[in-house]
């Protein structure tokens, strides 16, 4: 089977990595590389290849705009595999795209494969423990793990234009408001200090971010931090569902090392733990870790790089 290789994001940041998995798949099934977009190209998005703009769509979704739209192109056109960034919109663009196009939909793949026939995506299973390999024939949709690829250098194809009409939904958009965002790209960290639990007060966390700084790192939590008690944004959360990141060291202060946030970190090169429960499941995913007060190893940590300098 020959055809395209399809790639989509809402996210620009997502589209681009996705963008690199298509430019990677596409010789396997003897097609080419093709970014799409709706309503015009965005100068943020980089891949190699066609880029194919779909017209009378809205560009702001939702997600049932979206798949009609791609679906209409992709009957018209034929790809062979449409990639889709597993963000929260992209997953649900990714599985109504499946149901209307009737094809296979391989879910959250940190890496893919092809043999010109069938589509192979390698995902992590029971919080990271496990890894699984889900097969389907092609034609074929898979939602791409952010974070699972590098962005896409590749220089813009040809813009193509397709018209995939009007679509009509049952979704109406009342209002929207756009949510309050820090400055921190943990994706991109080379060193993270990472906050757990055993901070006390949100008024300590200065002397993590302290520490961060000193190590010209960045600052990440536990779940418990962002989601639960809102001392941190929801985009310092490190975890199985927050943000996965593979920085050179992760230090992990306070963290007991629950499964959902080592799915988050297991991949870094390095990783340190500082926590008072030398049973802590967090020193079992370390290459080095100190049993202690952070309160103590804090102060200790900072000082001893501040002698460096």
């Amino acid at each position: 089977m020959t055809g395209d290789v399809w790639s989509f994001s809402e996210n620009a940041a997502v589209a681009s990595e996705v963008a690199l998995a298509a430019e990677g798949l596409a010789p396997a099934v003897q097609g080419g590389p093709v970014v799409v977009e709706v309503g015009r190209a965005r100068d943020g998005v980089r891949g190699g290849g066609e880029r194919l703009v779909l017209q009378g769509c809205p560009q702001d979704g939702p997600a049932e705009a979206l798949a009609e739209c791609i679906s209409r192109a992709a009957k018209s056109l034929g790809p062979a595999i449409i990639l889709v960034g597993a963000t929260r919109e992209g997953r649900e663009v990714a599985a109504r795209l499946a149901v209307k196009l009737d094809v296979g939909c391989l879910p959250e793949a940190s890496r893919i494969s092809s043999d010109g026939k069938t589509v192979s995506a390698e995902r992590s299973v029971y919080a990271g423990r496990v890894s699984a390999t889900l097969t389907s024939p092609l034609p074929c949709v898979v939602t791409v793990r952010p974070g699972s690829f590098a962005k896409s250098t590749g220089a813009t194809g040809t813009v193509r234009n397709y018209d995939a009409g009007t679509p009509e939904v049952r979704v109406r958009r009342l209002g929207s408001s756009r949510r309050e965002t820090g400055s921190v790209d943990l994706k991109s960290a080379k060193v993270i200090v990472s906050a757990g639990r055993g901070v006390k007060r949100k008024e300590d966390l200065p002397m993590l971010e302290g520490l961060a700084s000193e190590m010209k790192g960045a600052l990440g939590c536990s779940r418990p931090l962002s989601s639960d008690l809102g001392w941190l944004s929801e985009e310092h959360h490190i975890g199985l569902t927050g943000v996965v990141v593979k920085p050179d060291l992760y230090l992990a202060v306070g963290i007991s090392g629950q499964l959902q946030h080592i799915a988050g970190m297991k991949d870094s090169k390095v990783v340190a733990a500082v926590n008072t429960d030398r049973d802590a499941p967090i020193f079992q995913a370390s290459d080095y870790g100190i049993v202690g007060d952070l309160y103590q190893v804090v102060p200790a940590l900072r000082k001893a790089l501040s002698a460096r300098h």
